[in-house]
C-alpha cells in the first residue's frame, strides 16, 4: 500500500512539473516570426536536430501521396568549398552548421487511370515542384522552432546553379536541385517583415 501511494504521489509530482513546464512556441508564432538568416557563428547543427528538419520536411503534403523530395545533407567543408568558396555570398554557406540540399525526383511511375493491372509507366511529375516547396518551408519552420536559423537559396530554375549541384553531389538524371538551404546557429536577429497586405485578398471573386 505504501508503495502504491508512493507512486501515486510520483506520478502527481511529475505531471504537475510537465504543466508547469513552460510551452513551447505555437505554430502561428513560428510561422509570423520566421525570418531569413544569413550570419551564422559556425557551431555544428546535430544529427539529432537534422533528423528533426528533415521528418519536419517529410511532412509536407504531397500529390497522390508520391513524395518526390530527396535531401543532401553537406557538412564535408571541402565540398561546401567548392561549390561556394568563392563569389558574393559566400560566407552565407561557408558559415553554416550545415546545409540542406532540396532535390525532387521529376518522374514517377504511375498506372494508367482506371487501369489498376496495367504495368506502370514512368512519365513527369508535374507536381514535384509544388510537393519539394512545401517541404522546404517545413524545413524552414521546423528550423525555426528549434532556435536555428535558415535562408531559402536559389536551384531551379536557375540552371547554372542547377547544373553545378548536379555535377559536384552526383545528382542523377531525374532528379533537380530544388534549392539550398544553409542552417545553422543565427549570428544576427533580423526582424520579421510585415508581409500582410489586405489588398491581396478578394472575396468570393476577383
Amino acid at each position: 500500500m505504501k508503495r502504491f501511494l508512493f507512486l501515486a504521489a510520483l506520478a502527481a509530482t511529475l505531471l504537475q512539473g510537465c504543466r508547469n513546464a513552460p510551452a513551447g512556441p505555437s505554430a502561428l508564432d513560428v510561422i509570423m516570426t520566421r525570418t531569413s538568416v544569413r550570419a551564422f557563428t559556425g557551431e555544428p547543427v546535430s544529427d539529432a536536430q537534422i533528423e528533426t528538419i528533415l521528418r519536419a520536411g517529410m511532412a509536407a503534403p504531397t500529390a497522390v501521396n508520391y513524395q518526390p523530395w530527396r535531401f543532401i545533407v553537406l557538412r564535408d567543408r571541402e565540398v561546401i568549398e567548392s561549390l561556394y568558396g568563392e563569389g558574393r555570398g559566400r560566407d552565407v554557406y561557408l558559415g553554416a552548421g550545415a546545409i540542406i540540399v532540396v532535390c525532387g525526383k521529376t518522374t514517377w511511375e504511375r498506372r494508367p487511370f482506371g487501369q489498376p493491372d496495367a504495368p506502370a509507366e514512368t512519365t513527369p511529375n508535374p507536381f514535384w515542384f509544388e510537393d519539394c516547396s512545401a517541404a522546404a518551408e517545413n524545413i524552414l519552420l521546423a528550423a525555426h522552432a528549434l532556435g536555428l536559423g535558415a535562408v531559402w537559396t536559389a536551384g531551379y530554375p536557375a540552371m547554372d546553379r542547377v547544373n553545378g549541384l548536379i555535377e559536384t553531389l552526383g545528382i542523377p538524371g531525374d532528379v533537380l536541385p530544388l534549392c539550398v538551404i544553409p542552417v545553422g546557429v543565427p549570428a544576427e536577429n533580423p526582424e520579421p517583415k510585415d508581409k500582410w497586405n489586405p489588398e491581396n485578398i478578394h472575396w468570393d471573386k476577383w
